[in-house]
């Protein structure tokens, strides 16, 4: 039998790195629980109407388990669990991990411009940086990050002309993947996010990442890729009036079939292709999304943006030698039914990277919105088994 102890005298590293079959429930006398945690880290039973039981292990340790009012309440009433005392009703929860587990929607002045950015998690912990995608801001991470926080140190930026950063008129600020990337690694180095860590990079991330990684090679520790492309088998049929119209010969007539993506029915597009129940996916993503892209010269930020894709394109065969020679290590979450990338874009990594794990997806471009507890299991999981070890011995990914 596992032994009891109240949940606030558990350490947080007794939290185990992976959920726990009913099977092993069973073993140990515990009944299947109503609900597993988002983070998959903790296993929670409903107990009347006051608290619920966590079961949490350390590798090599006996189990425990214990009670934990929910965070809005008190305890009152009930019984304690399988042989334990009841809880005092008058302690509150610790609130370094409630701090820890907040987001901080934050800003910093970098080249003169006002960068918003998602923050979340203990400095001390791994850092792990979100770098998301079109038409997107932070917002799609806004789940992610808390769902990570007591894990890592988490950081998720806006870029200029996107969610909550500053969008200067582009008719005196260049709207390109370089620039892009240079004021995302200003933002990294003036808040002291450098260093070795753990980047997360969807759609437009990977150009922004990339070309990070291109100047500060050290900084990365370990990576997950998902669905930001960089094979010319990971275009699908959506990327033909860019690629073949608009890189071509750039102009009114080649801009105006784009011009649907910018509009709320072609964002909403963007969020609901290829997911499988679309009830799981908030309509505030595209609200938002289309808000921020009726202000004004929004849409030729984009265009320009579109425009100046064709620049990755020609640095994939760069970015795919750095793999092949330094190695990283990789984890791939591909979303199978991408508006914009094909499952042969999340193959084709593999080339390059043979030790990298792939995880496809029955999911769309956004796979967070609708594979949540999966990503994030995933993520621990990964990094417990692959990256913290190397921590450990000192191994290095990016040589």
């Amino acid at each position: 039998m596992p032994t009891y102890m109240d949940v606030h005298d558990i350490p947080v590293e007794v939290a185990f790195a992976a959920p726990v079959s009913d099977q092993v429930l069973a073993g140990h006398g515990l009944p299947r629980p109503v609900r597993r945690s988002t983070a998959g880290i903790e296993i929670h039973w409903d107990m009347r109407d006051w608290s619920v039981v966590v079961l949490r292990r350390r590798s090599g340790l006996p189990w425990t388990y214990g009670v934990r009012a929910p965070r809005s309440t008190t305890h009152t009433e009930g019984k304690a669990p399988r042989g334990g005392t009841k809880p005092d009703p008058a302690r509150p929860a610790d609130q370094g991990d409630i701090d820890q587990m907040t987001t901080r929607h934050r800003f910093a002045v970098v080249d003169g411009l006002s960068v918003f950015y998602r923050e979340a998690g203990d400095p001390d912990a791994p850092k792990l940086l979100l770098l998301g995608g079109f038409p997107a801001s932070s917002h799609q991470f806004r789940n992610l990050i808390p769902a990570l926080a007591d894990r890592f140190h988490v950081i998720s930026p806006d870029y200029p002309g996107f969610g909550n950063t500053d969008m200067p008129d582009p008719a005196g600020f260049a709207y390109t993947f370089d620039r892009l990337s240079e004021i995302v690694e200003g933002l990294l180095e003036t808040i002291g996010f450098t260093g070795p860590m753990g980047i997360y990079m969807e759609d437009y991330g990977g150009p922004v990442g990339n070309r990070i990684l291109a100047r500060h090679p050290d900084w990365l520790e370990w990576q997950v890729i998902q669905n930001s492309n960089a094979y010319e088998e990971g275009f699908t049929a959506a990327w033909d009036a860019i690629r073949h119209a608009l890189w071509v010969n750039r102009g009114p007539e080649t801009e105006a079939p784009l011009e649907a993506f910018l509009e709320l029915p072609g964002v909403k597009l963007v969020y609901t292709h290829g997911h499988t129940d679309a009830e799981l996916i908030s309509p505030d993503n595209w609200i938002v999304d289309a808000h921020f892209l009726e202000r004004p010269n929004a849409h030729r930020v984009q265009l320009d943006l579109f425009y100046d894709y064709r620049t990755n394109v020609e640095l994939y065969p760069v970015w795919q030698t750095l793999l092949r020679e330094r190695q990283p290590e990789t984890l791939i979450l591909w979303g199978q039914n991408d508006i914009f990338f094909t499952p042969e874009g999340g193959e084709a990594y593999l080339r390059d990277l043979p030790e990298a794990e792939l995880i496809r997806l029955d999911t769309g471009h956004f796979a967070v919105e609708d594979r949540l507890d999966e990503i994030v299991h995933a993520i621990r999981r990964f990094h417990a088994e692959r990256v913290a070890p190397r921590a450990v011995t000192g191994a290095g990914a990016a040589a």
